[in-house]
């Protein structure tokens, strides 16, 4: 059985904005299905453990979805999202695949997250699929090959997009713009007009642009592994 772990933030200040913020509820809901109805193992991690902020935005009437509908139904679903594992407590060794939700949480924690950076270049050196969706991208920002260089320098990426900040009013408020961020470290950053579905892969690196890509990125994912053999 395929073994996936997924990597949320525990990050919920939205900066010095007094609001809240943490993962995207449908870039983890819409992936999540996708991977159990795939057979695959499941698992949640975050870099405090125990259950995760929510972006409450995300879970506002106008971005529910029926997955979101789906997974706060989902009493098991719930019950693993309540304990998901301390990052520093897994090892890339035991999982296929990795895929990283969004929600601007990530931004402040898992971008800085030395075990998450660890995991993103252990994924990397042992030549197993990794997938990051939204403002997650921004936590491929340190990460580096053994020469030093950055990841992502001379691949193909995507993310959420410097439009997409500014129409989210958020410009001022993030640490960084993950489009701006990728750019910097050498990346060629594609995208599509704000909040449409997009995804690039680039050989084992899946990215998606938005919230509306994280189901087109969890079936590349799922494609990528198949045709690897994982």
């Amino acid at each position: 059985m395929t073994k996936v772990l997924m990597v949320l933030t525990s990050h919920d200040q939205l900066g010095d904005t007094g609001r809240k913020t943490g993962f995207w509820l449908e870039e983890l809901a819409a992936p999540y299905y996708r991977f159990r109805d795939a057979g695959w193992d499941v698992t949640l991690a975050s870099p405090k453990g125990g259950r995760p902020p929510l972006d409450p935005k995300s879970n506002e009437p106008d971005f529910q979805t029926d997955q979101t509908r789906r997974f706060e139904a989902d009493a098991d679903a719930e019950a693993q999202l309540n304990q998901t594992l301390r990052l520093d407590s897994v090892s890339a060794d035991d999982y296929d695949t990795v895929f990283y939700p969004g929600g601007h949480g990530p931004l402040w924690d898992l971008a800085e997250d030395e075990s998450s950076i660890r995991l993103i270049q252990r994924m990397f050196a042992t030549e197993k699929p990794l997938a990051l969706v939204c403002h997650a991208p921004g936590a491929l920002r340190h990460a580096a090959t053994p020469d030093g260089k950055p990841l992502v320098a001379g691949r193909r990426v995507t993310g959420f997009t410097d439009g997409e900040e500014e129409a989210m009013g958020l410009t001022q408020v993030v640490p960084f713009l993950v489009e701006d961020e990728l750019i910097a470290k050498g990346a060629e950053f594609d995208k599509v007009g704000n909040f449409e579905p997009f995804v690039v892969t680039d050989g084992l690196l899946v990215t998606g642009q938005n919230p509306a890509s994280s189901a087109p990125a969890a079936d590349q994912l799922i494609s990528l592994v198949t045709r690897t053999g994982r």
